[in-house]
């Protein structure tokens, strides 16, 4: 059914590079793929504050702290086990603190292991109400995006545009050459460290907290790909392209 549906249409859009190479493995024509990514309203996520960030009142948070912040799923394949080891080992540096704002399949562990193992860095937020989604990413001092190891090459994961919008740093515990750790790294916007590599995250939290002004220049580094490569209007411009070309 994959190769009839490829076969029959006239263009294919794809996410990202990856998926590109994936199809043409299995041969899809070069000629009938499109790369679009996925877009950010930009206007939707911006940069809060913190003196002016609701949630912090919220979730009684230290506007003072460092904060690594993960949004989205806490599923499975997010790695959440390194994470908290990490946040442990970090519990008696009193400037940093790790947030999770989100649900899913693994959340009853991760509150497990918070109770059972005494890890008081660690504050969990339940999803938040879009109107919002700036103050959530605007939370953390970078925004986390964090995957086991295989992971990578099947996935772009769409959060990372809403990090970059609220010009905050991204933090990726993810396969290093994929297509995120190339932005990442490639755009300076932040920091990605191989998947599973439990010392390197640990390392690369420290560096932040240490450097904060860097910080706010990747952040802002991140919000200008961002305005020149991926906002609304960007993404569906390229999308009307494609139906354009198909014209008989």
């Amino acid at each position: 059914m994959e190769d009839r549906g490829y076969a029959a249409a006239d263009k294919i859009v794809v996410i990202s590079e990856d998926f590109k190479k994936n199809i043409m493995a299995k041969g899809v024509p070069e000629e009938k793929i499109v790369m679009i990514r996925n877009w950010v309203d930009e206007s939707a996520v911006l940069s809060v504050d913190r003196r002016d960030n609701s949630l912090f009142d919220t979730y009684s948070l230290d506007r003072e702290k460092f904060y690594v912040c993960y949004s989205g799923n806490v599923g499975m394949t997010q790695n959440m086990d390194m994470l908290l080891d990490v946040a442990k080992s970090l519990m008696d540096d009193s400037r940093i603190g790790f947030v999770i704002v989100g649900d899913g399949a693994y959340k009853q562990k991760v509150e497990e292991r918070i109770a059972n193992e005494g890890i008081t860095n660690v504050t969990l937020i339940p999803f938040q109400p879009y109107e919002k989604i700036s103050e959530v990413f605007s939370l953390g001092d970078c925004g986390l995006i964090i995957s086991k190891k295989g992971v990578g090459s099947n996935s772009v994961p769409s959060k990372t545009w809403s990090v970059m919008s609220a010009s905050r740093p991204v933090l990726a515990s993810f396969d290093k050459g994929s297509e995120l750790d190339m932005i990442v790294t490639e755009n300076n916007c932040g920091i990605c460290v191989e998947a599973n590599d439990a010392d390197a995250f640990r390392e690369a939290v420290v560096k932040m907290a240490d450097e904060r002004e860097n910080n706010a220049l990747m952040g802002a580094r991140g919000r200008k790909y961002i305005e020149e490569n991926l906002t609304r209007a960007i993404g569906t411009g390229k999308w009307v392209e494609v139906m354009k070309s198909m014209k008989k």
